[in-house]
């Protein structure tokens, strides 16, 4: 299964980075690739969105329901798809004070296979993930810094 890791250092306190990101619900306020989140579920640390993503290189939409488990001691959020357009993602956030700042760093798991084409695609949609990961943490960077 193939894995996108990403990191970006964020000039602003630890505790207001993490809050950005626990507020997925505002995302599409300000991440141009994401169209919509709707929260489902919230329980506690857990909390269950229907997500709608673009792709806006071939101008597709990209849906699935994710669960999130946020650790506030340890400052990570634990994710996976619990279904949808992938054929299966997870993963976890991780937020650590560095340099006056705050290090934030993504490591994805993925699989999306699309019957009968081959490995240019799958070098496609990997750079895609990328591209796409990168988009959250700037966004997320950008809005913290702002």
């Amino acid at each position: 299964m193939p894995t996108v890791e990403t990191s970006v250092w964020i000039q602003a306190p630890l505790a207001r980075v993490y809050e950005i990101a626990k507020d997925n619900g505002s995302f599409p306020e300000f991440m141009s690739d994401v169209k919509s989140v709707e929260i489902t579920e919230k329980d506690g640390s857990r909390v269950v969105s229907d997500w709608v993503g673009i792709v806006p290189t071939f101008g597709l939409k990209v849906r699935w329901t994710q669960e999130d488990v946020w650790n506030d001691d340890a400052k990570t959020c634990a994710f996976r798809q619990l279904k949808g357009d992938y054929d299966q993602m997870d993963g976890v956030w991780n937020f650590v004070e560095e340099n006056n700042g705050t290090r934030f760093s993504s490591v994805v798991n993925y699989e999306y296979n699309v019957p009968g084409l081959g490995a240019l695609v799958k070098k496609v949609i990997h750079n895609i993930v990328i591209k796409n990961m990168d988009g959250v943490l700037g966004a997320i960077k950008a809005r913290a810094e702002g």
